[in-house]
């Protein structure tokens, strides 16, 4: 069992940044397939990145946060993280990291993930 918890959200003003961190604690993440979802009030969960490390890190970006997000992990602190730039109000939401034992490229909803962690607001000013 893995458990995860965020940090790094708040308040920022459009065209900003925040980076939002991921600790997990339990298990080494190394094995696992780690994603970043969002929720915003009345709208249901949606993807926005995943990284899942093999021979090298494989990532995949919601198209709505591509060239603007950015998904990494530090392996040896056991966690993951998402550099948030250029931001939008429309990126304001809840933001949740999760994670599936195993390593597969391309998971991209969240009933692909087993653990989860309760989640860090995000909201952008414009």
């Amino acid at each position: 069992q893995v458990q995860l918890v965020e940090s790094g959200g708040g308040l920022v003003q459009a065209g900003g940044s925040l980076r939002l961190s991921c600790a997990a604690s339990g298990r080494s993440l190394s094995t696992y397939t780690m994603g970043w979802f969002r929720q915003a009030p009345g709208k249901e969960r949606e993807f926005v990145a995943t990284i899942s490390f093999s021979r090298s890190d494989t990532t995949y970006y919601a198209d709505s946060v591509k060239g603007r997000f950015a998904i990494s992990r530090d392996n040896a602190k056991n966690t993951v993280y998402l550099q948030m730039n250029s931001l939008k109000p429309e990126d304001t939401a809840v933001y949740y990291c999760a994670a599936r034992s195993g390593l597969r490229a391309g998971l991209t909803t969240d009933g692909q993930y087993n653990y989860w962690g309760q989640g860090t607001q995000v909201t952008v000013s414009s």
